[in-house]
């Protein structure tokens, strides 16, 4: 089984990323902020304009050590890809799944079987949980409609039309958003999603994560030879990452949503973790980055049980455990592709 290994996360904005031996070495200027072992990586992610080395970032990708970069903002900029590995007839195959209308409907219905099942899963813990704080009836409503929506995906007949339910199985989700938010309710007030660029601190922390677990599931599949810029439901467009986008539907709501309730519950981030520009536009600060990747780590190393594989691995793996399986039911090693489907 796969280790979770360390992801560096760069925030200091003039910092440069050289190699020095096996070594990244973060600088700024003349100084040395510090020095960490390759062995020990398997990601890394700048805040910063500066970028890194070529002999750096050609180590990485040796060693499959994934590299982004953002603006300090946290707008994705770049992925660092070197050599492709795996089988190149696992990518053919996946071209041809994603050309073919009719099997790729198949990977993106369990897909989106997923991200429906979790989405309830999420609410329902908040009736488990804290049944007395919230609007229990209306928390259940939405609850059965989700559930009533799972057998509907299955008889989809194409993607237009699983896109249609997908969007309104989130929109019905997230109207509840907010109930499922227990503290700091004057700070964090959630309404509508929002994006491009988020206009409130619930929908900063949303987009900030979503990007940031993008980027780990593009990096679970590239790690098992797939390609992540060919997906089954999102569709082909220059520069999107279409099939870490379809992968990370089913992870949304367990390890992206979830995690950000618990931090503004738990009051772990605050009002003054954010930032607010002339255009409204909402986006964490440098602290409220630091708060994040202190917790995303944390969570990350949590043990639970895989559904499918009944194996115990930590949050950190499911991305590419996940990946491995996609990969096996492309090759045909599995009938048919498993979502997590978590509990």
């Amino acid at each position: 089984m796969r280790k979770l290994l360390n992801t560096l996360y760069v925030m200091t904005q003039s910092c440069y990323l050289t190699l020095d031996g096996e070594n990244i070495v973060i600088q700024d200027g003349e100084k040395v902020l510090g020095r960490f072992p390759l062995h020990t990586l398997e990601n890394i992610v700048c805040f910063t304009y500066k970028g890194a080395s070529p002999a750096l970032m050609g180590a990485c990708t040796e060693r499959k050590i994934g590299m982004s970069f953002f603006s300090p903002r946290g707008t994705f900029l770049a992925r660092v890809v070197g050599k492709e590995y795996g089988n190149v007839l696992l990518r053919k195959e996946q071209y041809r799944i994603s050309d073919d209308a009719n099997r790729s409907i198949v990977y993106a219905k369990n897909m989106i079987v997923g991200k429906v099942f979790n989405s309830r899963w999420s609410i329902e813990r908040t009736l488990r949980d804290h049944a007395y704080r919230v609007d229990s009836q209306k928390l259940k409503q939405i609850s059965n409609t989700l559930y009533e929506t799972l057998p509907k995906i299955d008889s989809v007949l194409g993607v237009d039309e699983l896109r249609g339910i997908e969007g309104k199985a989130a929109e019905q989700y997230f109207s509840i958003f907010n109930e499922m938010i227990l503290n700091q309710k004057d700070d964090f007030n959630f309404a509508t999603r929002n994006r491009r660029p988020p206009l409130d601190n619930v929908n900063a922390l949303l987009s900030f994560a979503y990007t940031i677990l993008a980027g780990d599931c593009a990096n679970a599949l590239s790690s098992v030879g797939l390609d992540p810029y060919v997906g089954f439901m999102h569709s082909d467009r220059p520069g999107r990452m279409s099939l870490a986008l379809d992968l990370m539907e089913e992870l949304r709501p367990v390890l992206a949503d979830r995690f950000i309730i618990t931090l503004i519950n738990t009051k772990a981030i605050q009002a003054n973790h954010f930032e607010k520009q002339r255009d409204n536009a909402v986006f964490l600060n440098d602290d409220g980055r630091k708060v994040f990747f202190s917790a995303w780590q944390n969570r990350k190393k949590e043990t639970i049980t895989h559904p499918y594989l009944k194996e115990k691995i930590v949050w950190g793996l499911v991305p590419y455990i996940q990946a491995l399986l996609l990969a096996r039911t492309i090759r045909g090693d599995i009938d048919e592709y498993p979502p997590f489907l978590w509990k």
